[in-house]
């Protein structure tokens, strides 16, 4: 129940609101955003009735359904090489010789993945493998610098803790570095299954001969269809939504003391 309180709150810096109210501002923010959509003064931009007539012909008659099968088969297979990559890369920060690979590694974000195209082309010959590699890229370089600042923080005292217990080093490897650190490794996970998302239709659309949302969104707007543009653009922003929402659950049942400490603080 919403009290007269609560939504005061909502008004004041620096004050909480119950999921009620918090509900209510979001309702009230998606109609404000729908009215300021229906009302734009831009006639060519089209309105949201076109947009979902574009959307259902494209998943009825367009091939969206497998197109979009196609997209999330892209993200899981060049997430799980990132995973792979990255995770090897930032744990292994707890040897000085490595270090220097992984800063470097990490200032690679910087570059543009069209620029690299002809050399993953060569490495991979094109085609799926080339996608996979160009979003592992750009997916790893991000997951790297996010999860070796993770590595890198954690405090000393836990380090020392184990070794007065008569810890081996592979012992304190796994209990402090690894298991120690699972929740703010599936945090960054989630961030960067985010930058891969946003990164796949620049991907897909560099190599279009396996489909995927990227290609289909640049073949409507090449013919300036911004009804199915936008409709695309919809599906992705709602895919990607599931996707964040679930990594958040999986967060919070893998690693519940997590947001028990989070309270605590």
């Amino acid at each position: 129940m919403i009290t007269g309180r609560s939504f005061k709150n909502a008004f004041l810096p620096n004050r909480t609101v119950d999921k009620t109210t918090a509900l209510l501002l979001v309702l009230l923010w998606l109609v404000a955003a729908a009215i300021a959509w229906i009302a734009s003064p831009f006639a060519s931009l089209p309105g949201p009735g076109e947009v979902w007539h574009a959307l259902g012909n494209l998943w009825m008659e367009g091939g969206m359904a497998p197109e979009l099968f196609t997209t999330l088969k892209l993200i899981l297979h060049a997430l799980a090489l990132t995973i792979l990559i990255s995770m090897l890369l930032s744990y292994a920060t707890v040897l000085a010789v490595f270090r220097p690979l992984v800063e470097a590694v990490s200032k690679l974000r910087f570059l543009g993945l069209t620029g690299l195209v002809v050399p993953f082309t060569l490495i991979t010959g094109g085609g799926y493998e080339l996608k996979v590699w160009l979003l592992t890229f750009g997916m790893t370089t991000y997951f790297v610098t996010m999860m070796a600042g993770v590595v890198v923080e954690i405090p000393r005292e836990n380090f020392d803790h184990l070794r007065a217990l008569g810890a081996s080093e592979l012992r304190i490897l796994w209990e402090v570095v690894i298991l120690g650190t699972v929740d703010k490794a599936l945090e960054v996970l989630r961030q960067n299954i985010a930058i891969g998302w946003t990164m796949i239709t620049m991907v897909e659309g560099i190599s279009r001969s396996e489909g995927g949302l990227g290609a289909m969104i640049l073949n409507q707007n090449k013919h300036f269809r911004l009804a199915e543009v936008y409709a695309i653009l919809f599906v992705i922003l709602i895919v990607g939504l599931i996707l964040d929402y679930s990594m958040g659950v999986i967060s919070r049942a893998a690693c519940p003391y997590a947001n028990l400490e989070r309270v605590r603080r």
